[in-house]
């Protein structure tokens, strides 16, 4: 859906605080750590869904959360009318944050502060994706119903090119300097194995997530035969698309 652009007329009618604007959503493309890159929100839109991930863990991803995350950044709840993919954009919102968050979560050391051999690749990339996984945490017991909305046609798309966004983030952050065609393997394995983590991850109830953490060291070691990743995807696919069906049918809709 193409975003909404409106003008200032129609935004000053929305905020509560006089210098609150909501500006126009700005495609935001792989970024490099070599150059400075834009905020990847507005300001405005950021201060709401920021606020609103807030309330994910007593309201979930729904529409409720964005007219409390609305209120505390000091706008009216018809603001969130303004976000073009409404409750995804929040659910995007926790995505995208939370893989950029990864560069400053998750620090190595170089080789002259350890002693003996220097962290591999491997070692980095399990590191990161566990990182990631367990950025979670805090709302795995609503993830079910982001991953019911992220399995819904209209979204799938944007979710997984998100998904391969993070398997780049995490090879890019491991130091990974492949320029062969295994720089594609290695993003398209990487994406199926954390999309089976994550799924498990919702019906972890192990302290510290650590069956999730067994479960993604058990798949890793599967690396080299393709055909358990694809089952990987498979398996994702089928499970966000039966909770999908089980969200639309809880809300009275006859599938």
């Amino acid at each position: 859906m193409a975003p909404i652009r409106l003008s200032k007329s129609v935004f000053g009618t929305l905020r509560v605080k006089p210098n609150h604007t909501l500006p126009i959503r700005q495609r935001c493309l792989y970024h490099s750590y070599e150059h400075d890159q834009p905020p990847p929100f507005p300001e405005a839109e950021s201060s709401i869904l920021s606020a609103a991930m807030r309330h994910v863990p007593d309201h979930g991803f729904t529409n409720a959360a964005l007219k409390f995350g609305a209120r505390d950044a000091g706008y009216l709840d018809v603001s969130t009318n303004l976000l073009p993919r409404g409750v995804f954009d929040l659910i995007n919102y926790h995505l995208v944050t939370q893989r950029l968050a990864l560069k400053d979560s998750v620090q190595f050391p170089t080789e002259g502060q350890v002693e003996g051999k220097a962290m591999g690749v491997g070692a980095k990339v399990r590191a990161l994706t566990l990182a990631r996984l367990r950025a979670n945490g805090p709302i795995i017991h609503r993830w079910q119903e982001a991953l019911a909305i992220m399995a819904q046609p209209t979204y799938a798309p944007a979710s997984v090119a998100e998904l391969a966004r993070l398997a780049d983030e995490i090879w890019f952050l491991a130091a990974d300097t492949s320029v062969d065609s295994s720089w594609y393997t290695k993003r398209a394995s990487l994406s199926a194995l954390y999309a089976a983590s994550d799924v498990f991850m919702t019906q972890d109830t192990s302290k510290d997530f650590i069956e999730t953490e067994q479960f993604f060291d058990a798949r890793l070691k599967d690396v080299s035969r393709m055909g358990s990743f694809m089952g990987a995807v498979g398996e994702w696919v089928g499970y966000t698309g039966h909770s999908a069906v089980n969200v639309l049918r809880s809300k009275g809709v006859r599938i």
